[in-house]
């Protein structure tokens, strides 16, 4: 025995302020209470559920800057005497700028050169 549904009491319509009447979300219009316990059914169902996820090296990532400004400043990176982990630390945060942003900032490439310009050397007389 399924009992009346709590938000249009029984009627399987409810109207807004504005006098517009629409079937009730909860019942879906029958006037009755829905025999769903409150669990529903999330397996994943979707073949895209079933891909193998993309690993490190598969052609889906990029290989290194898209944009313009983005190569441009990866040359000057590899150019650079830094050492080959600092290179690429440079390098992989230009590629996750360039996928958040889109492109390569004023802002950013500024920073990116400063932390490749040499520490100026103090110099004593």
């Amino acid at each position: 025995m399924r009992e009346n549904c709590g938000i249009c009491g029984g009627d399987g319509r409810i109207a807004n302020s504005f006098g517009n009447t629409t079937g009730c979300p909860g019942c879906h219009g029958t006037g009755r209470r829905p025999d769903v316990t409150g669990l529903r059914d999330v397996t994943k169902t979707k073949p895209s559920h079933h891909r193998a996820p993309s690993g490190p090296g598969t052609a889906d990532k990029p290989q290194g800057p898209s944009t313009f400004e983005g190569i441009q400043l990866a040359g000057e990176i590899q150019a650079s005497g830094l050492s080959a982990d600092v290179k690429a630390k440079l390098v992989r945060e230009i590629m996750e700028h360039e996928g958040t942003h889109a492109s390569c900032t004023q802002t950013f490439i500024k920073k990116i050169r400063k932390q490749v310009r040499p520490a100026a050397v103090p110099t004593s007389k």
